[in-house]
């Protein structure tokens, strides 16, 4: 509990000082007309109050983190507070910053054009290559995992190739049709969505962490209700697969006894009861 608000603290800190930093030297003009008013088209560029454009970019960068990230903390323990604080203060914000405002600079250009015009043709064409093969990497994961979660939690017994028959129609639709017509009325709804359920785990958090899950009790609970291959994650940061042999001392899920956690009737995760203190 306490390492996860030092953990807060440090991010909004490095909001705070690092992004004056970053912003300062990068020298940002607020006066400076965008792309969406400069190249207005009624397409692709597309003027929008500041509220919605903060709730797009919010789901685009955020997407199904809050899934895949916990998940990811969960594998990798204590090291994950230093990946995901560090590296979003030094590394993902700066990135995404930066590739902003000099796309803002340059007429909206992608990433590959961006490169053409300062690094030559050749780094434009390797960008390119790099950027299609990011781009499926990135659309199979965007696919697969909504896909796998609407369908574990609202429709069992369908098959899972028909959720993503729908979201591939629907990222179709979203790219041919015009930005506000789709992304700019639908993305904002999902973005309040997205926010609601960050306030709502972190009251449940706050809740549930004190008087539900005891102190000797360790949880690895979400890749079980959403349909990713389960592990059980030991005091020593070990872990181990689903058909591998393991200590005397996890407990499967039909006998986790007084440890009961909210809503996890449906899970199937293994417990680990660490050593009796004193």
């Amino acid at each position: 509990m306490t390492t996860f608000f030092i953990a807060l603290a440090v991010l909004v800190l490095g909001y705070v000082v690092y992004g004056k930093f970053v912003e300062k030297v990068f020298g940002i003009d607020p006066q400076r007309a965008t792309p969406a008013t400069t190249m207005a088209d009624g397409v692709d560029y597309v003027p929008m109050k500041p509220w919605r454009i903060f709730l797009i970019q919010f789901l685009n960068i955020a997407g199904v983190g809050p899934i895949i990230g916990a998940i990811m903390g969960a594998q990798f323990g204590t090291a994950s507070f230093l990946w995901i604080v560090l590296g979003s203060i030094f590394a993902g914000a700066v990135h995404d910053y930066l590739s902003g405002m000099i796309s803002l600079r340059d007429k909206g250009a992608s990433l590959p054009e961006i490169h053409g015009t300062y690094l030559g043709k050749g780094a434009k064409q390797i960008m390119r290559g790099f950027t299609v093969l990011l781009m499926v990497l990135v659309g199979v994961v965007f696919v697969n995992t909504p896909a796998t979660l609407l369908n574990a939690n609202f429709t069992q017994g369908w098959n899972p190739y028909i959720w993503i028959g729908i979201i591939l129609a629907y990222y179709l639709i979203a790219t041919l049709l015009p930005i506000d017509k789709v992304i700019g009325k639908i993305y904002p709804i999902f973005g309040i969505l997205l926010l609601g359920m960050a306030v709502a785990i972190f009251i449940a958090f706050l809740i549930y962490a004190q008087s539900h899950l005891p102190d000797d009790v360790y949880l690895d609970c979400l890749r079980c209700h959403f349909g990713i291959p389960c592990h059980a994650v030991a005091t020593d940061g070990a872990l181990h697969g689903e058909r591998e042999t393991r200590p005397p001392d996890f407990l499967r899920r039909d006998d986790y006894g007084r440890h009961r956690c909210p809503d996890l009737g449906r899970c199937r995760c293994l417990f680990l009861r660490s050593r009796q203190r004193g």
